[in-house]
């Protein structure tokens, strides 16, 4: 990690925080609809990632200025996605919340949770369409061109299973972690 040499004061050096912070805040919020939520839920996720603390409703709501009802739903939101989790403190009777801070266990849980949804409803729905298909490829006395369309259909269905049952071995590497022999978390020296 380089460092500036130049000495700052405390005041400098809390606003430094503040800016780094501020920043990342900003570009986590920015990008969090890939994740199906809007740029204000990021931006509560952001503030929660940078807290070291576990944090009540009420202090989001102090921080980022929004209301109760707006906050409570969006941290619902936040948890739907397994990304905020509710956590306890002992002697309070509040809701307390902390972000995930593990983007590799966070990865890990929201895309093989989608993967899994995908893969389980697309080859349930190809296997019924192949079903359908193969009876009217079974059929000799159906028009050749109804057969042609069915056999490119359930050929190109063929094609997609691949993909799908590919999509499951790749879940399958992720949630055991082997993904990691070959794509390593650490970049390699030599990159």
């Amino acid at each position: 990690m380089e460092h500036n040499p130049k000495i700052l004061n405390q005041a400098s050096a809390a606003e430094k925080i503040n800016q780094a912070e501020n920043n990342m805040i900003n570009t986590i919020a920015e990008t969090m609809d890939l994740y199906g939520v809007t740029s204000s839920v990021g931006r509560l996720y952001a503030t929660l990632y940078f807290q070291h603390e576990p944090m009540t409703l009420d202090g989001m709501k102090d921080k980022l200025g929004m209301s109760k009802p707006s906050m409570s739903t969006s941290v619902r939101k936040l948890q739907d996605i397994d990304i905020v989790q509710k956590v306890w403190q002992k002697g309070t009777r509040k809701d307390y919340f902390v972000a995930e801070k593990d983007y590799f266990q966070y990865f890990k849980k929201f895309f093989c949770k989608k993967w899994e949804r995908e893969t389980n409803m697309f080859l349930g729905s190809i296997d019924y369409a192949q079903k359908q298909l193969a009876e009217v490829l079974d059929q000799s006395d159906i028009e050749e061109h109804l057969q042609q369309k069915a056999q490119l259909d359930y050929d190109q269905l063929e094609e997609a299973r691949k993909y799908y049952h590919w999509l499951q071995r790749l879940i399958r590497s992720i949630e055991s972690n082997e993904i990691y022999d070959y794509l390593p978390k650490e970049m390699p020296d030599d990159v």
